[in-house]
């Protein structure tokens, strides 16, 4: 039995009667990214208006007796809705759908269908898969390459077809019928029971498919294929948007444009040319401060080796630099008589660091290094580098150092 949201996708409201009750777990992400589970319950409707995931569409949100559904799922013929409040069987309930998800879901699935159907027809473009995405969906195609000329002309196809107000209905067939032979699917569920849903764009094309669509192919509005992308096994992967997602898109777009127009003081139509201008400058204006940082690098490491405090433990810290920087001065240093600890970054916070020495110390306190500054790291050869989250404990590390270099002197 189709539920109710398949036999009319632009019902919003309506009322039916809980069937069964039971204690669940959802597993969802939480707003630090991390999966967290919740506690709640499933509900079976007699019947619903929430669509549960399937054929590449994700489920509906909705609300019963206002309380929120944050999941459907389908089992067999029957719906699942996650809710953190039960509900009694046989209690009589209003069911309501979030029409904006609902009508977006729409207008993206059957924005697939015909674009599958036109890839196919124009161009023998078979379709292999396909993802609603929370702002673009994807058709996989199998092919390695698809040419600018075909998405245009696949683009202007689906647009002049949505403009010609082409009816798309829905029909039930039993598995028996010789029609199915002739309907476009990708096979059915192992669970599947009853008659197969087939969803029919008068004259473009007939696809098996449980999901929720537009009547007519006005409803889409408008379609922009935004590009291809090269997908997995020889398969090209083509980005669209359909309906409200293009309106959208066109006012992420504009709102760019004019954050951009007023940081580069220059029209759109040179925007391209001030960022190239912006980026040359960037790239000569890296490549003469890192010839400074060496420079200045060269004269530190000098520096250190004629101060008076030379031998032993030599530290560094300073806020600019990389590890090319400190590399620099170890290697100009290029004693294994003396310990070297050097860091750059934060004086509080995070940063890297290098030890260079003989190869016995490093190894034997590169770790320990790392340790104390609550950071990774790792070494060969007389150097131990790494980053570190706590450059407040520098001094600390110094101890240390300190401590190594006073026993290894009494020892001898």
């Amino acid at each position: 039995m189709a539920f109710r949201c398949q036999r009319d996708s632009y019902a919003r409201e309506f009322t039916t009667t809980v069937v069964s009750c039971r204690p669940s777990e959802l597993q969802t992400e939480g707003s630090n990214g991390k999966k967290e589970v919740l506690n709640g319950f499933q509900v079976v409707l007699e019947d619903t208006l929430l669509f549960p995931e399937g054929g590449g569409q994700p489920d509906d949100r909705g609300t019963i007796n206002d309380i929120p559904v944050l999941r459907v799922t389908r089992r067999g013929a029957q719906a699942d809705h996650f809710t953190q409040t039960p509900f009694s069987p046989g209690t009589e309930v209003h069911v309501q759908v979030d029409w904006e998800r609902r009508f977006d879901h729409m207008q993206q699935h059957s924005g697939q269908h015909l674009i599958t159907a036109v890839a196919d027809n124009l161009f023998g473009l078979k379709t292999t898969s396909w993802e609603l995405g929370r702002l673009r969906s994807v058709i996989e195609l199998d092919n390695p390459s698809v040419t600018s000329k075909q998405v245009a002309a696949i683009e202007q196809s689906v647009n002049e077809k949505i403009r010609d107000r082409l009816p798309v209905n829905v029909r039930e067939l039993s598995l028996d019928d010789p029609e199915v032979e002739q309907v476009r699917g990708r096979g059915l569920p192992d669970d599947h029971a009853g008659p197969i849903r087939v969803v029919t764009i008068k004259s473009v094309d007939s696809n098996m498919c449980c999901g929720t669509h537009v009547s007519n192919l006005s409803d889409l509005q408008v379609i922009k294929i935004l590009g291809t992308e090269k997908g997995k096994k020889n398969k090209t992967n083509l980005i669209f948007l359909a309906g409200n997602r293009v309106l959208k898109w066109m006012e992420r777009s504009y709102g760019t444009e004019r954050a951009l127009t007023t940081l580069l003081k220059c029209g759109a139509e040179d925007h391209v040319e001030a960022v190239k201008k912006l980026q040359n400058s960037t790239k000569l204006l890296q490549k003469n401060n890192l010839n400074l940082l060496r420079d200045l690098a060269v004269h530190i490491a000098h520096s250190l080796r004629k101060s008076p405090d030379w031998g032993g433990v030599v530290t560094l810290h300073r806020k600019e630099g990389d590890s090319e920087f400190m590399n620099i001065i170890a290697n100009e240093i290029g004693s294994e008589e003396t310990l070297l600890f050097l860091t750059v970054g934060d004086e509080k916070g995070a940063g890297l660091f290098l030890l260079a020495g003989s190869a016995e110390a490093v190894e034997t306190l590169g770790p320990r290094v790392a340790e104390v500054l609550e950071g990774k790291g790792a070494g060969k050869k007389g150097r131990f580098q790494g980053k570190a989250t706590k450059m407040s404990r520098r001094t600390e590390v110094q101890a240390l150092l300190q401590d190594y270099v006073s026993t290894q002197s009494a020892e001898e």
